[in-house]
Protein backbone atom coordinates (compact mmCIF):
# COMPACT_ATOMS: atom_id res chain seq x y z
CA UNK A 1 0.00 0.00 0.00
CA UNK A 2 1.40 3.37 -1.03
CA UNK A 3 1.93 5.85 1.79
CA UNK A 4 1.57 9.54 0.94
CA UNK A 5 4.45 11.24 2.70
CA UNK A 6 4.80 14.52 0.84
CA UNK A 7 2.44 17.49 1.12
CA UNK A 8 2.82 18.31 -2.57
CA UNK A 9 1.50 14.85 -3.45
CA UNK A 10 -1.50 15.42 -1.20
CA UNK A 11 -2.17 18.82 -2.75
CA UNK A 12 -1.94 17.29 -6.22
CA UNK A 13 -4.84 15.00 -5.30
CA UNK A 14 -7.08 17.55 -3.55
CA UNK A 15 -5.97 20.92 -4.90
CA UNK A 16 -5.77 24.05 -2.73
CA UNK A 17 -8.60 25.49 -0.66
CA UNK A 18 -9.88 28.93 -1.64
CA UNK A 19 -12.97 31.08 -1.20
CA UNK A 20 -15.33 30.39 1.75
CA UNK A 21 -13.32 27.46 3.21
CA UNK A 22 -10.44 29.92 3.74
CA UNK A 23 -12.39 33.16 4.20
CA UNK A 24 -14.38 31.80 7.18
CA UNK A 25 -11.29 31.33 9.38
CA UNK A 26 -10.75 34.06 11.97
CA UNK A 27 -8.43 34.45 14.96
CA UNK A 28 -11.29 35.57 17.22
CA UNK A 29 -14.99 35.04 17.79
CA UNK A 30 -17.07 37.05 15.38
CA UNK A 31 -20.56 37.93 16.69
CA UNK A 32 -22.11 35.01 14.80
CA UNK A 33 -19.42 32.54 15.91
CA UNK A 34 -19.85 33.67 19.53
CA UNK A 35 -23.64 33.29 19.32
CA UNK A 36 -23.32 29.79 17.83
CA UNK A 37 -20.87 28.55 20.46
CA UNK A 38 -22.89 30.14 23.28
CA UNK A 39 -25.81 27.89 22.34
CA UNK A 40 -23.85 24.63 22.25
CA UNK A 41 -24.20 22.25 25.20
CA UNK A 42 -21.76 19.65 23.80
CA UNK A 43 -18.26 19.58 22.37
CA UNK A 44 -15.42 17.17 21.76
CA UNK A 45 -12.17 18.39 23.31
CA UNK A 46 -8.90 17.18 21.76
CA UNK A 47 -5.45 17.49 23.32
CA UNK A 48 -1.97 16.09 22.80
CA UNK A 49 0.69 14.99 25.25
CA UNK A 50 3.79 12.79 25.60
CA UNK A 51 1.69 9.61 25.55
CA UNK A 52 -0.24 10.64 22.44
CA UNK A 53 -3.57 12.26 21.66
CA UNK A 54 -6.81 12.37 23.62
CA UNK A 55 -10.39 13.15 22.63
CA UNK A 56 -12.89 13.84 25.41
CA UNK A 57 -16.65 14.56 25.19
CA UNK A 58 -17.81 17.50 27.30
CA UNK A 59 -21.44 18.39 27.99
CA UNK A 60 -23.59 20.55 30.23
CA UNK A 61 -27.22 21.46 30.82
CA UNK A 62 -26.26 25.04 29.97
CA UNK A 63 -23.72 26.17 27.34
CA UNK A 64 -20.71 23.87 27.60
CA UNK A 65 -18.31 26.82 27.56
CA UNK A 66 -18.55 30.41 28.77
CA UNK A 67 -17.54 33.03 26.22
CA UNK A 68 -15.27 35.30 28.27
CA UNK A 69 -14.32 37.57 25.39
CA UNK A 70 -13.65 37.37 21.66
CA UNK A 71 -10.50 35.28 22.16
CA UNK A 72 -11.17 33.43 25.42
CA UNK A 73 -13.43 30.51 26.37
CA UNK A 74 -13.87 29.03 29.85
CA UNK A 75 -14.66 25.31 30.14
CA UNK A 76 -15.52 24.05 33.65
CA UNK A 77 -14.17 20.57 34.37
CA UNK A 78 -17.06 18.73 36.00
CA UNK A 79 -16.79 15.39 37.77
CA UNK A 80 -15.61 12.48 35.66
CA UNK A 81 -13.63 9.28 35.97
CA UNK A 82 -10.59 10.93 37.63
CA UNK A 83 -8.26 9.84 34.82
CA UNK A 84 -7.69 13.55 33.99
CA UNK A 85 -6.07 12.60 30.67
CA UNK A 86 -7.10 15.90 29.11
CA UNK A 87 -5.85 17.97 32.03
CA UNK A 88 -2.52 16.13 32.14
CA UNK A 89 -2.04 16.87 28.46
CA UNK A 90 -2.90 20.56 28.82
CA UNK A 91 -0.48 21.02 31.73
CA UNK A 92 2.34 19.53 29.62
CA UNK A 93 1.33 20.70 26.13
CA UNK A 94 -1.21 23.49 25.83
CA UNK A 95 -2.34 22.77 22.26
CA UNK A 96 -6.08 22.20 22.10
CA UNK A 97 -8.93 21.76 19.62
CA UNK A 98 -12.67 21.77 20.18
CA UNK A 99 -15.59 20.77 17.97
CA UNK A 100 -18.98 22.09 19.05
CA UNK A 101 -22.25 20.44 18.00
CA UNK A 102 -25.89 21.46 18.39
CA UNK A 103 -28.68 18.88 17.91
CA UNK A 104 -30.54 19.54 14.69
CA UNK A 105 -27.85 21.75 13.15
CA UNK A 106 -25.97 20.36 10.19
CA UNK A 107 -22.99 22.55 10.97
CA UNK A 108 -20.23 22.24 13.54
CA UNK A 109 -17.95 24.91 14.99
CA UNK A 110 -14.22 24.31 15.30
CA UNK A 111 -11.79 26.10 17.61
CA UNK A 112 -8.02 25.61 17.69
CA UNK A 113 -5.72 27.29 20.16
CA UNK A 114 -3.93 26.89 23.45
CA UNK A 115 -5.13 26.31 26.98
CA UNK A 116 -4.16 26.22 30.63
CA UNK A 117 -5.85 24.81 33.72
CA UNK A 118 -6.73 26.95 36.74
CA UNK A 119 -8.14 26.22 40.20
CA UNK A 120 -8.48 29.95 40.96
CA UNK A 121 -11.59 30.31 43.17
CA UNK A 122 -12.57 33.50 41.35
CA UNK A 123 -12.79 31.49 38.12
CA UNK A 124 -14.22 28.20 39.42
CA UNK A 125 -16.71 30.19 41.50
CA UNK A 126 -18.33 31.49 38.30
CA UNK A 127 -19.80 28.03 37.76
CA UNK A 128 -22.17 26.18 40.05
CA UNK A 129 -24.45 23.16 39.55
CA UNK A 130 -26.51 21.69 42.37
CA UNK A 131 -24.35 23.54 44.87
CA UNK A 132 -21.12 22.15 43.40
CA UNK A 133 -18.25 24.07 41.80
CA UNK A 134 -15.85 22.48 39.30
CA UNK A 135 -12.45 21.60 40.73
CA UNK A 136 -10.77 23.38 37.82
CA UNK A 137 -11.57 25.39 34.72
CA UNK A 138 -9.85 25.10 31.36
CA UNK A 139 -9.01 28.55 29.97
CA UNK A 140 -8.86 28.44 26.17
CA UNK A 141 -7.12 31.09 24.09
CA UNK A 142 -8.38 31.05 20.51
CA UNK A 143 -5.89 30.94 17.64
CA UNK A 144 -8.45 30.15 14.94
CA UNK A 145 -12.17 29.51 14.77
CA UNK A 146 -14.38 28.54 11.87
CA UNK A 147 -17.59 26.75 10.96
CA UNK A 148 -17.55 23.27 9.46
CA UNK A 149 -19.95 22.62 6.59
CA UNK A 150 -22.81 20.15 6.95
CA UNK A 151 -21.63 17.36 4.63
CA UNK A 152 -20.41 14.92 7.30
CA UNK A 153 -23.46 15.35 9.52
CA UNK A 154 -25.82 15.06 6.56
CA UNK A 155 -24.04 11.97 5.21
CA UNK A 156 -24.25 10.26 8.59
CA UNK A 157 -27.88 11.25 9.22
CA UNK A 158 -26.73 12.15 12.72
CA UNK A 159 -29.86 14.09 13.73
CA UNK A 160 -32.39 12.45 11.40
CA UNK A 161 -31.84 8.69 11.54
CA UNK A 162 -33.47 8.18 14.95
CA UNK A 163 -32.22 6.19 17.93
CA UNK A 164 -29.70 3.60 16.79
CA UNK A 165 -28.54 2.57 20.27
CA UNK A 166 -30.56 -0.65 20.47
CA UNK A 167 -28.31 -3.68 20.83
CA UNK A 168 -25.15 -1.72 21.65
CA UNK A 169 -22.87 -3.23 24.31
CA UNK A 170 -23.30 -1.59 27.70
CA UNK A 171 -20.42 -0.05 29.65
CA UNK A 172 -20.67 -2.97 32.07
CA UNK A 173 -20.24 -5.42 29.20
CA UNK A 174 -17.26 -3.46 27.91
CA UNK A 175 -15.64 -3.51 31.35
CA UNK A 176 -16.26 -7.24 31.66
CA UNK A 177 -14.54 -7.75 28.30
CA UNK A 178 -11.58 -5.64 29.41
CA UNK A 179 -11.12 -7.10 32.90
CA UNK A 180 -11.56 -10.77 33.74
CA UNK A 181 -14.01 -11.40 36.57
CA UNK A 182 -15.61 -7.95 36.43
CA UNK A 183 -19.34 -7.99 37.24
CA UNK A 184 -20.67 -5.95 34.35
CA UNK A 185 -24.32 -6.65 35.11
CA UNK A 186 -23.98 -5.25 38.64
CA UNK A 187 -22.14 -2.21 37.32
CA UNK A 188 -24.91 -1.47 34.82
CA UNK A 189 -27.65 -2.05 37.40
CA UNK A 190 -26.11 0.50 39.78
CA UNK A 191 -25.29 3.17 37.24
CA UNK A 192 -28.47 5.26 37.54
CA UNK A 193 -28.12 5.53 41.34
CA UNK A 194 -24.40 6.36 41.13
CA UNK A 195 -25.08 9.06 38.54
CA UNK A 196 -27.56 10.85 40.80
CA UNK A 197 -24.82 11.88 43.21
CA UNK A 198 -21.94 12.34 40.81
CA UNK A 199 -23.20 14.42 37.89
CA UNK A 200 -21.55 17.66 39.06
Amino acid sequence: MHKISDISELEAIYGLASGPPVDKVTDHLTPSYAAWIAQSRFCVLSTVGPEGTDGSPRGDTDPVVHVQDSQTLLLPDWRGNKRVDTLRNIVRDGRISLMFLIPGSGNAMRVNGSAFVTADPEITGQFVRDGQHPATVIVIKIAEVYSQCARAIKRSGLWTSGDESSGLPTIGQMLADAKAGFDGAAYDAGWAERAKGSMW
